[in-house]
């Protein structure tokens, strides 16, 4: 292939194309660059594996510190298991992709995006992304592209394209739209409370440039003489179908306007009516076709049952605005909240219900050295707020075995996360790293919603002083040629046959985070809006269910959560304070109980389940870190006497001597006729000489000086 370099200018930032360069061998190549970040992204297609039902596309994101001039941490110095951020990206590109390959190619598809290159102000996300939609046709596979992604930030009052980490650190935005030539087809936000409107202009914006990215693709495409494939579904007998349709039609239309059914007796009932039909096909003679067809593929009869299923569903609603479970539109399932639903050793938690779907959110408070450290590409090294969202097997009635978490489970956990994060107090005021968990316990439909409220819930009872709690609700989507049914709060049947999953979550000022992805090719922004409307008063009708079970966050944190003191000591006494190799730091932790973190800036905080063990460590931090000055006085202990004088500890671990002509306003024959080991004793500091020895007194102590030394050595006992 011809070597070509590309140039795109949006809004004002270069986004530079390397095709016929790099990766010969793969099936389509190219290195998208902006700024000093470049992504290498390949496509490449092989031969299906026998027995594959499915498209079995694999989209991987891969990081390598050498990007960032680093060294991988670690004993084998390179790197391994993905960091979330990285399974987060893979998800980013995989998502606006998917849609656009047809769904019966069973030929193995690998998208590869590698980040080789990395600055301070260039996210690869979107990068990969629209280079994947490159790779891909540049590759010859069939794809219903072009593809492509940007980011839009909100910096005041202005949209901006591809912001910098900073731009998205200051602004009130984070939102990635990638698109068509049919519509967007996937939005991935966070947003600190944006008002519906605010955020459809923004996803308007940002569809703008990802036409002009199309536009640049297609050029791209034609400067190269590529001829884009279009192969044809392979045709299939439609003889098995018809036979479901004349048999099955009429009964799975009585069973899906059964709407007092559960969901378990509506799943049974229609699994007795495909275990008849398979029955009927049982008795059919051995060479009749459609007995043929299912003997030949026993997935067969169950995908045609699907199809037909799905197809019945979907018209219902179109035709006759009625869901499955009889609800409206627009309503929104039962709900149900509680909080303190386990034991108090627990530091906060969170029931949240609707209909069938069960999220129990567990919140935990911990010290600042809980924070987990992050080792990848991302300019932010530390989080302070984790959300882990399981789904155990249990929770659709299934077995299997229990893994680590999966692309699903990341993805949910950081769409809590995300949520939730606007509202959380700063870390001047809550010190606390916090981690919470949300374990699905049933599952049908929006569990990363039920997440986002059960979390809420959760905090609220732990004594997070939220500024606002937070609800989310999922919006579904049914698309028949011209006929669009939006439908709010959907359960697991309506995900799974539906065209849409668009997740909203907010307060009631505006948005918090925003996750669309879609299975048709692309929406118009009419449809997008609307959708995005009416999820608003489902999010209000959710969050006064929520408050009814608690209604503001509790005052005081759990008792069996760590107690955190925080004090700001001067950067250059942090060696003083940690000591030759720790010895500091550790005699403090032996004799009070109490965990020490200190910060780079000087921020210390101390914890401990026990207030006073915190208070003591702070008194001891406080005396190795005080520096005295003359005039100062303090109650202090006697620790030594010597002919000339005594040594009193003032603060802890800081000594001073009184002369012997310093203890009193008469002549001192001996120093143990006024003092001794073990006296407590008021002194003044009456001067610091120029080798830093504290040189005391007691005399001129005024009355209210004494007074409040006194007040302040008992306060820190």
């Amino acid at each position: 292939m011809q070597e070509i370099d590309k140039s795109i200018s949006i809004d004002g930032r270069d986004i530079r194309l390397k095709v016929g360069l790099f990766a010969p061998q793969a099936g389509g190549s190219v290195l998208v660059q902006s700024g000093d970040t470049a992504v290498l992204v390949t496509a490449t297609r092989s031969t299906g594996r026998e027995g594959i039902d499915f498209l079995p596309l694999l989209i991987d994101y891969e990081e390598r510190l050498y990007a960032a001039g680093r060294i991988p941490g670690g004993f084998l110095r390179r790197e391994g298991r993905p960091p979330e951020r990285a399974t987060l990206t893979s998800r980013l590109i995989d998502r606006p992709m998917r849609p656009l390959f047809p769904q019966w190619i069973r030929d193995d598809i690998q998208i590869v995006a590698t980040t080789v290159s990395m600055d301070d102000a260039v996210p690869p996300d979107v990068l990969a992304a629209t280079g994947a939609s490159i790779a891909v046709m540049l590759a010859k596979i069939p794809f219903k592209g072009p593809m492509a992604a940007v980011r839009v930030g909100l910096v005041g009052d202005d949209f901006i394209i591809n912001p910098t980490y900073q731009e998205i650190e200051t602004g009130d935005l984070d939102l990635v739209v990638a698109g068509s030539p049919d519509g967007v087809i996937m939005i991935e936000a966070g947003a600190n409370q944006l008002p519906e409107q605010d955020v459809i202009e923004a996803i308007d914006f940002g569809y703008e440039v990802v036409q002009d990215l199309i536009k640049a693709q297609q050029e791209l495409i034609q400067e190269l003489g590529i001829e884009l494939v279009e192969e044809t579904e392979p045709e299939t007998d439609a003889t098995l179908a018809d036979f479901l349709r004349d048999r099955a039609t009429a009964p799975i239309k009585d069973i899906l306007k059964q709407f007092e059914l559960s969901k378990e007796g509506r799943d049974q009932a229609l699994d007795d009516i495909k275990a008849e039909i398979k029955t009927e096909i049982e008795a059919l003679p051995e060479d009749h076709a459609v007995r043929t067809a299912v003997s030949e593929n026993g997935k067969a009869l169950g995908k045609a049952y699907k199809s037909l299923t799905k197809k019945l569903m979907r018209a219902q609603i179109v035709e006759e605005n009625v869901r499955v479970d009889g609800r409206q539109l627009d309503q929104v399932r039962p709900i149900d909240c509680r909080v303190g639903v386990l034991p108090s050793r627990v530091h906060g938690t969170g029931l949240f219900q609707r209909g069938l779907t069960q999220v129990l959110s567990i919140t935990t408070l911990g010290t600042p050295g809980d924070a987990q450290m992050m080792d990848d590409l991302h300019p932010d090294d530390e989080k302070r707020y984790l959300h882990h969202y399981n789904f155990p097997p249990y929770s659709v009635g299934e077995t299997r075995p229990m893994r680590s978490p999966g692309r699903r489970e990341i993805g949910h956990g950081a769409l809590a996360e995300r949520a939730i994060m606007p509202v959380l107090p700063p870390q001047e005021a809550f010190p606390y790293v916090i981690r919470v968990v949300s374990e699905v316990l049933s599952s049908n439909g929006s569990t990363s919603m039920g997440s986002v409220c059960g979390s809420t819930l959760s905090l609220m009872d732990a004594g997070v002083p939220l500024s606002k709690p937070v609800s989310g609700a999922a919006m579904g989507l049914i698309k028949e040629g011209e006929e669009v049914r939006i439908l709010t709060d959907i359960q697991g049947i309506e995900d799974f046959l539906g065209d849409m999953d668009f997740k909203v979550a907010g307060t009631d000022t505006g948005i918090t985070a925003l996750q669309m992805d879609m299975k048709i090719t692309g929406l118009p922004m009419e449809v997008i809006a609307k959708a995005i409307k009416q999820a608003r008063p489902a999010r209000l009708h959710i969050l006064e269910k929520m408050l009814a079970a608690i209604d503001k966050p509790r005052a005081e944190v759990s008792e069996y959560a760590p107690r955190l003191l925080t004090i700001q000591i001067d950067p250059e006494q942090i060696g003083m304070v940690i000591g030759p190799g720790g010895k500091q730091i550790k005699s403090i932790t032996e004799q009070t109980g109490a965990k020490v973190d200190i910060q780079d800036d000087g921020t210390v905080t101390i914890s401990a389940i026990d207030s006073s063990k915190a208070k003591q460590a702070q008194v001891l931090i406080e005396g190795i870190t005080h520096k005295p000055e003359a005039g100062n006085v303090y109650m202090g202990k006697v620790t030594r006497v010597i002919p000339i004088g005594a040594f009193v500890e003032y603060m802890p671990g800081k000594e001073g001597m009184i002369h012997i002509s310093q203890l009193a306003d008469f002549r001192v024959n001996k120093v143990e006729d006024e003092v001794n080991v073990g006296d407590e004793v008021l002194v003044k500091v009456r001067e610091i000489d120029n080798r830093g020895r504290v040189n005391l007194t007691r005399l001129n102590i005024h009355p209210d000086e004494a007074a409040a030394a006194k007040e302040a050595a008992a306060a820190s006992s």
